[in-house]
Formats: structure tokens, C-alpha cells, sequence
């Protein structure tokens, strides 16, 4: 489960930049191509977060659509699933979107 490594990776950077302060809220930015499993990485924070700045903190989870640009066509789509085909056909696609793995806030007090 390499949830628990991403997961004990994003509590060391927020509690570092806590700095002693208590850590209420911390928004994390996923892409579906990443392959982490937003369920998995909840159950994970609350063990992980235990002892921390961060115990009893919640865990939001913005998750990210991937998304391409066909190469072919000048489509710009979403991937509903990891085929990388445009309606027109082609598979000469340029990812665009959905690698994401970003801390993107946290709120302390």
C-alpha cells in the first residue's frame, strides 16, 4: 500500500511547516493517473497522523480527471478510463492532466 508512504511523506512536510502549531485541515490534490486510492489514504491518515501536529486533522482529497490533447485533432478531452484514445481515432495523445499529487493547503491554529 503506497498509500501509507504518500501519506507519511505529506504529514512530515505540513508538520514541519506547522512548526508546534496544531494542524486542523490539509487539502491534497490527486490525479487519476497517479493510481493512489483516496479511501485507502484517508484510513492511512488518521493511523499516521496519530501523536502529530496533525492528530485529529482532516484529510481533504481533491480528486483530478485525467485529461489529453490529441495530437491528431487538436481535441482537448477527458479520459474516462486509462485508454488513451481520442474519438477521432487516434492514439497519439499528449497528457495534460491527472499526475497531480499536490499538498495544496492546510489550515493550522
Amino acid at each position: 500500500m503506497h498509500e501509507l508512504a504518500i501519506v507519511q511523506s505529506i504529514l512530515e512536510a505540513v508538520c514541519e511547516r506547522a512548526d508546534g502549531r496544531r494542524v486542523r485541515r490539509v487539502t491534497v490534490r490527486v490525479g487519476a493517473l497517479t493510481a493512489v486510492v483516496p479511501g485507502a489514504m484517508l484510513f492511512c491518515w488518521e493511523l499516521a497522523a496519530e501523536g502529530t501536529d496533525a492528530d485529529g486533522a482532516d484529510l481533504d482529497i481533491e480528486q483530478r480527471p485525467a485529461t489529453a490533447r490529441c495530437r491528431s485533432c487538436g481535441a482537448d478531452l477527458e479520459l474516462a478510463d486509462l485508454v488513451l484514445l481520442c474519438p477521432c481515432g487516434s492514439a497519439d495523445l499528449a497528457v495534460t492532466g491527472g499526475r497531480e499529487l499536490q499538498i495544496v493547503s492546510m489550515e493550522v491554529t
